[in-house]
């Protein structure tokens, strides 16, 4: 079962509770330390980046290094400047987030690598500043996500999940290893099956499952969509199909029968709605 009680006063270490409907609960101090790790170690990866490598393909269709970099430069900006009931990532005030990001780009389609990776060092230490001034303020306000009205703190976990992934994108597709640790790819695991479970009732698809992925990061994550989404997640030492390998599949950089064949075919087909859903060129598209 799922518990549906109020949120604690504090949620226990390597734990994590979502909703689309109901207080969510996690330590954004944590998770505040755990995307200024991940962007440092990326800024510094990109450091030795010559032209060949920023011009290079990522996991991203279309999208060079360069452009993903713009793009969370981007991501980056927005964090930044939401405000109370902000509607960046509102599905119901235009956005799509198969074609919205890529109208972004065009206000940087000029901009040299090396302008790019200062740019992306500097507002990642802005947003990282940002962020921590407002925890310590105990600023609390809403902002509109894909799924509605969260904490602007969810938002820095999307973020974050964006990162994560994009991060994956480049250095993956150029043979390199992605030396993400076990905090980051639990953060990112558990927001990327929150999301796909937020996307499926969109399609109709339903979910109420545990699911139990090993590696790095793994845990138990439980997640139901009846009614409203509820994920409560575990970071622990599991067996299962790699976290890390799940988080991609969710987000459509690989089958999901390769990672999730021993999954329930009806938890399967709704976590992959989101994949699907990416994966759809926008004009053969009915939503």
């Amino acid at each position: 079962m799922i518990d549906r009680s109020p949120s604690p006063d504090k949620i226990q270490p390597g734990h994590l509770l979502l909703r689309t409907a109901g207080a969510c609960d996690l330590d954004p101090q944590h998770l505040l330390e755990v995307f200024g790790e991940q962007r440092r170690r990326f800024a510094a990866a990109l450091q030795g980046f010559g032209p060949d490598d920023w011009a290079a393909p990522t996991r991203c269709a279309d999208w060079s290094a360069h452009d993903v970099v713009r793009h969370l430069c981007d991501g980056t900006a927005i964090a930044a400047g939401a405000g109370p009931d902000d509607r960046t990532l509102d599905l119901t005030a235009g956005f799509d987030p198969r074609i919205t990001p890529r109208g972004w780009l065009t206000a940087s389609a000029g901009e040299s690598p090396d302008a790019t990776r200062r740019r992306f060092v500097a507002t990642t230490e802005e947003l990282l500043v940002l962020a921590s001034d407002r925890l310590a303020q105990g600023r609390r306000f809403d902002v509109r996500m894909p799924y509605g009205p969260r904490d602007w703190t969810v938002l820095l976990l999307h973020g974050f999940w964006d990162s994560w992934l994009h991060e994956r994108d480049v250095l993956l597709a150029r043979g390199s290893e992605h030396p993400t640790g076990g905090d980051a790819t639990f953060y990112a695991t558990a927001y990327g099956v929150f999301l796909a479970a937020a996307v499926a009732p969109r399609f109709g698809g339903q979910v109420q499952d545990k699911l139990t992925l090993g590696g790095d990061g793994g845990g138990v994550f439980e997640v139901d969509s009846h009614d409203s989404v509820t994920l409560t997640a575990s970071h622990g030492n599991t067996t299962g199909p790699p976290a890390a390998e799940v988080a991609d599949a969710l987000a459509g950089r690989s089958p999901a029968t390769a990672v999730l064949g021993d999954v329930p075919a009806s938890t399967r087909a709704a976590l992959t709605h989101l994949a699907d859903f990416m994966n759809t060129p926008v004009e053969n598209n009915p939503t």
